[in-house]
């Protein structure tokens, strides 16, 4: 169980997985401050995470694939 925890934090602190954060609390933070509205950051708040859950969607697909074959 803590190894499971701490293999999920790793992961967390992956480059994307950062990157991904910060533009959503950038962007949350814009729509409070009214520097773009709701209905933008709803916009881009959906891309980009449809791209992080996408991106570990297929790295997940990836590994499966290869304990499959291996």
């Amino acid at each position: 169980m803590n190894n499971l925890l701490q293999k999920r934090l790793a992961s967390l602190l992956c480059v994307k997985s950062i990157v991904t954060l910060v533009m959503a609390a950038v962007f949350a933070f814009s729509v409070l401050t009214d520097r773009i509205s709701g209905k933008d950051f709803l916009t881009v708040f959906s891309v980009i995470i449809a791209f992080y859950f996408g991106t570990q969607s297929e790295r997940l697909n990836g590994m499966l694939g290869k304990e499959q074959d291996g």
